[in-house]
């Protein structure tokens, strides 16, 4: 079959030259200072010879070596990246060949050949819901022809078909079927470069500390190099800003060429349903990692995550209304974007990928159909997919560290234990998801309108009601990013807000207009929420109840209010301890640690608390009770004889860890008391209708 030839648009055109031209400014900025440097390094090395001729006494051979290393630590400084490899790991991945995969190898062979590139050097298949093309790379790499390998995400194939995994193919062999395309590749070499002169400093920062300890003469040099070296990396980092802007620009033109090459393959339709599928795809496989960091405590883990994730996925598209077509959900634009209520855009110019809406938008007009449908789920292509799913997820719960040999969940045990789940963790149907993402909004009881609206479950929870709070929660987000806008602590000269263009100075107007809407709609939100407690009041009374819907309510708006001063209490101490990432001075350290005493008390007395509540009996396991009495025990001294104590660190940040998770455990029973209590008078009530009629 010929090669697809696709033409570049004018639009990659444009930013391959901003491309090429911010790669020529960096390499002219990086030769002068280079050579400013080697002129450093000639002097340096002049004047420590001429110290040494003129006074040759131990001191002045010191100082003399210490001042000709200064240059030598700057330009190794600037050379080092020459000697960085880039490897990719590749202990979690499993090497598949054509004799073990023919099917498989026929597809890639076929795609190869009509995307006109050249074959992979190896292929591989790891867990991951992705697929990619990579290489080791380094310095050379820019000149040196280098073949790739192929990665392919058994939790990708997992959740598509055999056209979507030609159609993603196309798009990973697309990005390297044209000379053009090499343009993208030499501007990620260059910002490896400079990241690695920015950033990736440890062996540089041993050695030059290590000559400094040979001699207190030389540190005198060390300093000056490292105050030489700082003023350039600081010249470098407006550089990689500079370069790094116009790589992303045109990575998301690269995005969309290797769209349509994939579209002249398969057509469009096979590109865009996966990339419709992928968050969902993504979301199942992440959930159901999710579900077994719970039970690693237990001792479980899964017999195979690829059959729970294909479950999950089908499961998720159930519960959202999603149909499945041969198998597999056919997720839409309004789908994916059922509660995104957001008017606003702002072109991100750093996101290296352009957004899903715009990669379909532009495959669209491509208009490119195929007619010659391949709708088999793609695990078809594989001799025995289930023995390499159950082989990968062995060697993905390898690195997990159990007490004790762990035990397998089966597919059936797996679907048992999440519905359980499921059940204990999600708030009924019968809300129509009102409080998915919204909690009961605080009202005062005695100014609540004595006269009852005549409203049934339907008109409280209908579709125009939940969009309202979605739409509350979008507009609360527009105004917080507009403000940033408007502070011009995010930097964005315009953006479009519903349609319409505005100006960096016009935000400020745009926000008291928007302020207004957002009052409006959390005034219309307050006033279902009265509606809902005085449904449900009437509901209760009906049946002759005492008031417990009052008290829930008030227990709820209760602990509401306590929630933020205890959750207060994890972040101060967070906050406090964040200089135990950093190179902190022993004086210092000591000094932190005291002042964190406080709040280190304060979180003591909160996890108490929670202990004695009976609430949150059911929520804390035997691992977290035996964390947090041996936390309690004591005061604990987590710093001594210029060294940290690990296990002590450990040990509080994993009872912060715990505070905070049962906290917002505790939230969510506290809601879920009260939503459940609502709940059974919704079902009293409609069994009281049906033997009533």
């Amino acid at each position: 079959m010929n090669k697809k030839e696709v033409q570049l648009s004018s639009e990659f055109k444009s930013h391959t030259t901003k491309a090429i031209t911010s790669i020529l400014v960096f390499f002219i900025v990086y030769i002068l200072i280079f050579a400013l440097a080697l002129g450093l390094t000639v002097l340096c090395a002049y004047g420590g010879v001429m110290l040494i001729m003129a006074s040759p006494r131990l001191i002045t051979i010191a100082l003399g070596i210490g001042l000709a290393s200064l240059g030598f630590l700057v330009v190794v400084f600037l050379l080092k990246f020459i000697f960085k490899n880039n490897k990719i790991d590749r202990s979690h991945l499993f090497e598949i060949t054509e004799k073990s995969e023919p099917d498989l190898f026929k597809m890639i062979h076929q795609t190869v050949e009509e995307v006109g590139t050249s074959f992979p050097k190896k292929i591989y298949l790891s867990t991951e819901v992705n697929a990619s093309v990579f290489y080791d790379s380094n310095f050379w790499s820019m000149f040196l022809p280098i073949k790739k390998n192929l990665l392919i995400g058994l939790g990708l194939v997992n959740t598509i078909n055999k056209d979507e995994l030609k159609a993603i193919l196309s798009h990973e062999f697309g990005h390297f079927s044209q000379k053009t395309m090499k343009v993208g590749s030499y501007v990620y070499n260059v910002n490896q470069i400079i990241f690695n002169m920015l950033y990736d400093n440890d062996s540089y920062d041993t050695m030059i500390q290590k000559w400094a300890n040979a001699s207190g003469y030389f540190t005198i040099f060390v300093i000056i190099a490292v105050n030489i070296v700082e003023g350039i990396q600081w010249i470098l980092k407006k550089m990689y800003e500079f370069v790094n802007k116009n790589y992303m620009g045109l990575s998301r033109e690269m995005e969309f060429h290797a769209d349509e090459i994939a579209a002249n393959v398969t057509g469009y339709e096979p590109l865009k349903s996966s990339l419709l599928r992928m968050k969902l795809a993504d979301h199942s496989f992440n959930s159901v990692l999710s579900f077994y960091d719970g039970k690693i405590s237990e001792n479980i883990k899964s017999e195979n995550v690829f059959k729970e994730q294909f479950y999950l996925l089908n499961h998720i598209a159930k519960k959202d209304n999603i149909p499945l077509i041969n198998g597999l959900p056919n997720v839409t634009l309004g789908d994916l974007n059922k509660f995104n209520k957001s008017k606003l855009v702002i072109k991100d110019q750093w996101a290296s990928h352009p957004s899903t809406e715009d990669r379909i938008e532009k495959l669209e007009k491509t208009n490119l159909v195929n007619n010659d449908k391949e709708n088999n789920l793609a695990n078809e292509l594989f001799q025995d997919v289930s023995k390499l799913q159950m082989k990968l997820t062995d060697k993905m719960f390898m690195e997990v560290k159990y007490e004790s040999t762990p035990n397998s969940y089966t597919l059936e045990n797996f679907k048992t234990e999440y519905e359980k789940e499921y059940v204990k963790n999600t708030f009924s149907k019968s809300f129509n998801g009102y409080y998915d993402n919204k909690n009961p909004i605080q009202f005062d009881f005695n100014e609540i309108n004595t006269a009852k609206k005549s409203l049934s479950v339907d008109d409280l929870f209908n579709n125009k009601n939940v969009n309202l709070n979605y739409e509350g929660e979008a507009l609360q987000n527009d105004i917080d990013t507009i403000k940033q806008i408007s502070d011009k602590t995010l930097k964005v000269k315009t953006f479009d807000y519903d349609g319409k263009k505005y100006n960096q100075k016009d935000s400020g107007s745009l926000l008291v207009k928007l302020q207004d809407e957002l009052k409006l709609i959390n005034n219309r939100i307050k006033e279902n929420d009265i509606n809902i407690f005085q449904f449900f009041q009437k509901s209760e009374q009906t049946f002759n109840k005492t008031s417990k819907i009052v008290q829930l309510y008030k227990d709820f708006f209760e602990f509401d209010k306590e929630y933020d001063a205890n959750f207060e209490a994890y972040t101060k101490l967070s906050d406090k301890l964040q200089f135990i990432n950093f190179t902190t001075p022993t004086d210092q350290i000591k000094t932190n640690f005291n002042d964190a005493k406080h709040h280190e008390f304060r979180l003591k007395e909160n996890i108490k608390q929670l202990m004695s509540n009976n609430k949150y009996s059911s929520e804390i396991t035997n691992e977290i009770k035996e964390n947090f009495d041996t936390y309690l025990s004591k005061d604990w001294q987590y710093f001594g004889n210029e060294t940290y104590y690990e296990q002590s660190l450990e040990m509080l940040f994993t009872s912060l860890n715990n505070y905070v998770y049962l906290l917002s455990r505790g939230y969510f029973l506290h809601k879920k008391e009260l939503l459940d209590y609502k709940v059974s008078l919704i079902e009293k009530t409609i069994h009281n209708n049906i033997y009533s009629a």
